[in-house]
């Protein structure tokens, strides 16, 4: 997740601060995210040299779809921001790089990080295929559970799968709201009332 989100945010920045390269990037990580891990996991052996049982294969896989993710999340995130907060701060003499570190990345650091609790979940799931080429994780419990017939073992990898992933959520959005405390806490939701169909006569309000 760490290497996903260090690749991923030069890339987004990439993304939104060029038209050009805005959309061939988030269309390569759009293609790269419908590239299934089972066909994915056999090909990086070839394409870096590592062994087919290297742990080393499932942490590329992992930081691919990592980056697939938040490429298009940071890029929303740093075009969500106000551009009359960019013309306030530029008018106060901060330069591209300055205003990007201190006025825009902490902006857009909300949306970034639902980003990163997507991808968080996302990986803790995806983990468990590792199993397949080798890689110990809770994948076992599927894997053995389907070849031996124990509905149980798999139903236990499935809750502790999502208990994990549930916990890293919540830890990280903990974080968040420690490291941005202007995050909102809640959006309100507009309330839908229907309009009356006939004018309400002797109602005093």
């Amino acid at each position: 997740i760490l290497f996903g989100f260090l690749i991923a945010l030069p890339l987004g920045y990439l993304a939104f601060r060029f038209k050009l390269t805005r959309g061939l990037l988030l269309t390569l990580a759009g293609l790269l995210y419908t590239i299934p891990s089972l066909a994915l996991l056999p090909i990086l052996p070839t394409i870096f040299g590592t062994s087919f049982l290297s742990p080393l294969n499932l942490t590329i896989a992992l930081t691919i779809y990592a980056v697939a993710i938040m490429a298009r999340s940071i890029a929303d995130a740093l075009q969500s921001v106000d551009p009359g907060v960019r013309q306030a701060a530029t008018a106060m003499g901060y330069g591209s790089w300055r205003r990007f570190w201190t006025v825009e990345l902490p902006l857009a650091g909300p949306v970034i990080l639902a980003g990163l609790r997507v991808t968080a979940v996302s990986t803790i799931s995806l983990a468990t295929v590792g199993i397949l080429i080798g890689v110990q994780s809770l994948g076992y419990l599927f894997t053995n559970g389907l070849q031996r017939r124990i509905v149980p073992e798999i139903l236990a990898g499935l809750v502790m799968v999502v208990v994990i992933a549930l916990l890293v959520d919540f830890l990280l959005a903990r974080v968040g709201r420690v490291l941005m405390p202007w995050a909102p806490r809640r959006v309100a939701r507009p309330k839908l009332e229907a309009p009356p169909l006939v004018p309400m006569v002797g109602r005093r309000s």
